[in-house]
């Protein structure tokens, strides 16, 4: 609750709190059991990156959400987030973290922890996806695209107030963007959606698409709302495996 406190606060004092703020959106993934993957798309470094744009259907309990993932300004972060909807990983999780008062903030899910009804309540919000093949936690590098710039800023946030201006995808009402720990590129499975805009938010996470449909449902989303079942509807192109 005091996280919603800061919301109601003025400007100047906020910004000085930023850091407590944005610790709603912290996940706990152990070092230990973390693999990062490199970072950008240059080369193949990260074989999953999507090129273009793709719609997601994402039906919970409700209603449907029906989102636009945004592979130009986000490839590293959308082609994640689209290979966990392939791989079924965001069916059956929770809506684990809404914060709605005093003003209303974020709906946040995709643990994939929480889709196992043998995981009790309190480890909701510290889970990954761990591949299948190495046992290791998945990390993508947080992911900042302006649009002065041919390629997205990796693993460092943005806070320069002339390079927030330029953001090529910020923190309007209805944007999907990851969550993670501390650390930039700790990213993993985790996304949340913004009630309403969050500037304060723009450049420390990475936006990657937005709600183009089903804004009601989000605003009825609850916590302990399930997410029932994500698939892709339409996608322009997904580069190849390398």
């Amino acid at each position: 609750m005091w996280i919603g406190y800061l919301l109601s606060i003025p400007h100047a004092q906020l910004k000085a709190l930023l850091p407590l703020l944005c610790l709603l959106l912290l996940v706990g993934c152990s070092a230990t059991t973390t693999a990062v993957v490199p970072k950008g798309c240059a080369g193949g470094a990260f074989n999953l990156c999507l090129q273009g744009q793709a719609q997601v259907r994402m039906e919970t309990t409700r209603g449907v959400i029906l989102l636009e993932v945004d592979g130009e300004a986000a490839p590293v972060t959308a082609g994640n987030f689209i290979d966990l909807v392939r791989r079924g990983v965001y069916d059956g999780t929770v809506f684990h973290r809404v914060v709605r008062k005093p003003v209303p903030f974020v709906i946040q899910g995709g643990d994939p922890i929480s889709a196992d009804p043998k995981t009790s309540r309190e480890q909701f919000g510290t889970g990954g996806f761990v591949e299948p093949d190495s046992g290791q936690i998945r990390t993508i590098p947080l992911e900042v695209k302006l649009k002065t710039e041919l390629e997205p800023r990796y693993g460092r946030l943005t806070t320069s107030p002339s390079d927030l201006l330029k953001l090529q995808l910020s923190h309007e009402r209805g944007a999907i963007a990851m969550a993670r720990s501390q650390a930039p590129d700790s990213a993993s499975a985790q996304f949340y959606i913004a009630l309403r805009p969050l500037p304060e938010l723009d450049g420390r996470y990475a936006v990657f698409g937005k709600v183009i449909k089903g804004l009601e449902v989000i605003d009825a989303i609850r916590q302990d709302d399930r997410i029932l079942q994500v698939s892709v509807v339409n996608e322009l192109a997904i580069a190849p495996d390398v």
